[in-house]
């Protein structure tokens, strides 16, 4: 061991990465200060406390997706939803923060002490523009089909549209009482739909926002999250606070099914929309869409 230390030291460069991502580095001697901790992601990427391998500007990602950083300021506004006053139970235990390290994971990022890593290491993702329309908090948001619009939403009680072309901005009237929680386009369509802790899901039509389309009620906790299938376009998932998954025909403006499954978020599968995703606390379970039958968990 200690023959191999000695040749280390001897190396005029350092070794190749290892399996963490990062360049394999020589042990520190007696004098040197303690190391910083690592911190492990669940994917188990160890990821330094300081993370000064990371620009300030600027986020890597590896071939397998992991290693996200976000500033200290940034951190402050992570938690989702804040203080939105008495809520239901529930939805105030989906609110809240895991006992996780994720301030850790993401940790502050200070000035860089290594170059760029080459492009062959992994993907690297640059600051394109910031915008700021308020103070107020955004906790969702969801691209256009075609990717021209954005739409932001929170704390603000009204959605946001962002032109990608001219960096213009559009309001959304605000038409519900609490926070937006959720916010989805319909796909290939100008339509898009937001739920809200006012137990309430609005659609809207981006051409003719001066108001909106419909307001689907029916939930008896805070809605949290909602989804269109990504065929069967007519079809929109929302829950609740209190697991109800209910699906919503959009032309006929009726609910078709009431379910339980998901407080946190749900999710279709992508192109083919067979299964349903519902997030609740630690628990996923995935939903077959045909049959309406719970799948795995």
């Amino acid at each position: 061991y200690l023959q191999n230390n000695r040749k280390r030291k001897q190396a005029t460069s350092s070794g190749p990465a290892n399996s963490t991502g990062t360049g394999n580095t020589v042990g520190p001697s007696a004098n040197s200060p303690p190391s910083t901790p690592s911190t492990h992601t669940p994917e188990g990427l160890a990821v330094a406390g300081n993370m000064r391998h990371v620009p300030k500007n600027l986020m890597m990602y590896g071939a397998d997706g992991t290693g996200l950083a976000s500033s200290s300021n940034q951190m402050d506004d992570l938690e989702p939803f804040g203080d939105v006053g008495s809520l239901d139970d529930n939805v105030e235990s989906f609110l809240s923060n895991d006992e996780g390290d994720a301030r850790d994971i993401f940790a502050a990022l200070k000035s860089p002490t290594e170059p760029n890593p080459p492009a062959s290491k992994g993907f690297t993702f640059s600051e394109v523009n910031c915008w700021r329309t308020s103070n107020s908090k955004i906790v969702c948001c969801n691209f256009s089909s075609d990717g021209k619009i954005l739409a932001s939403a929170g704390h603000e009680k009204k959605a946001v549209l962002w032109n990608m072309e001219t960096f213009q901005t559009q309001y959304l009237p605000e038409e519900h009482s609490l926070i937006i929680t959720d916010v989805r386009f319909r796909p290939n369509s100008t339509q898009l739909a937001t739920s809200s802790f006012d137990r309430t899901v609005k659609l809207w039509n981006i051409t003719d926002p001066a108001f909106s389309q419909h307001t689907f009620t029916g939930h008896n906790y805070s809605v949290t999250s909602l989804d269109f299938h990504p065929k069967k376009t007519e079809l929109l998932c929302s829950c609740d606070g209190n697991g109800e998954i209910r699906y919503w025909n959009v032309a006929q403006h009726s609910c078709i099914r009431v379910i339980k499954g998901g407080t946190a978020q749900i999710r279709f599968q992508p192109s083919t929309g067979q299964f349903l995703a519902a997030a609740s606390e630690s628990v996923v379970s995935i939903f077959d869409v045909e049959t309406h039958t719970k799948k795995y968990t």
